[in-house]
């Protein structure tokens, strides 16, 4: 009976599978006992995401040089081999290997990391995993006004990397402009109201502006783009019914929500101190004019 089971395991491509075996399940649990261990000593979220994605990369790479070690012996015949069934391969796994040529694409070119927030076609969200084959998001927006997350995990192919727009709102930038319409009423001060607009602006705005210029400087430094205004801006629009001010502003694509309420909190009490700025409205109004 031993004897059986030893010519059966001495029997070329056997043992070769079952060396290979071996050395695939040594590798995988040092790699998850390596995982569980790095998890317990690093507190950083960001450096244990990193060392986590290294060793999973470190134990692919010696699985591969396993299997190539281990059939090295049937080299002939492997060759042949894979020459045939490179056809196949690439037919039926055309996905699969686009994916992975995506995944290269990434890693080396920097394009999205874990972390940043993009917009990839029609899906926006933060960035919170990249795999081999797999781009992770949290979704942000859709049926939730603003950039908040909505709490739906959205998985892509990495093969998106070469086939529809990536737009980054987090790289080499990290700010956006925004803006708000304020609309007041004809009568009111609208020199006044400048004035004040432009000073709530600078003072609520004006940090993510000084941060921002240096970042721009370094883009026009990289990229060919024009010197940019990223103070506040104040413009003012008027017709028959009221007069519109345009408050644009740069801000961090992570604070759009909070600052858009800070602006409107304060632009509210500011206007409540004065009786030389009134809030426009819809409203119909009807004079009665008494007649001589």
């Amino acid at each position: 009976m031993i004897q059986n089971i030893t010519e059966f395991i001495e029997i070329g491509w056997i043992s070769r599978w079952l060396k290979f075996g071996i050395a695939l399940l040594i590798i995988l649990l040092l790699a998850y006992i390596t995982k569980r261990t790095a998890s317990k000593h690093i507190s950083d979220n960001n450096n244990k995401y990193r060392t986590k994605k290294s060793i999973s990369l470190i134990g692919y790479v010696l699985i591969a040089i396993s299997a190539f070690i281990i059939f090295k012996e049937n080299n002939g015949n492997l060759g042949l081999s894979i020459g045939i069934a490179s056809a196949g391969i690439a037919f039926a796994l055309q996905e699969v290997i686009t994916s992975f040529a995506g995944w290269i694409s990434i890693v080396t070119s920097g394009q999205v990391k874990v972390g940043q927030r993009v917009k990839i076609g029609d899906i926006k969200g933060d960035i919170i995993d990249i795999s081999i084959l797999k781009t992770t998001l949290m979704e942000t927006g859709d049926w939730v006004d603003g950039d908040l997350y909505n709490g739906r995990i959205t998985t892509l192919s990495n093969s998106y990397i070469f086939k529809v727009p990536i737009q980054n709102y987090s790289a080499d930038y990290p700010f956006v402009w925004d803006e708000i319409i304020i609309k007041i009423r004809s009568e009111s001060d609208f020199q006044a109201a400048r004035v004040l607009f432009e000073k709530i602006a600078n003072d609520i705005c004006g940090k993510y502006a000084n941060e921002s210029e240096a970042k721009w400087k370094a883009m026009q430094n990289k990229y060919r783009i024009e010197n940019a205004r990223v103070l506040p801006l104040i413009t003012m629009k008027f017709d028959e019914n009221w007069i519109t001010f345009n408050i644009r502003y740069i801000v961090d694509y992570t604070m759009r929500r909070g600052t858009k309420d800070a602006l409107f909190t304060r632009i509210l009490e500011e206007i409540n101190k004065t009786d030389k700025i009134s809030v426009a409205t819809s409203a119909l109004e009807i004079s009665n004019l008494n007649q001589k």
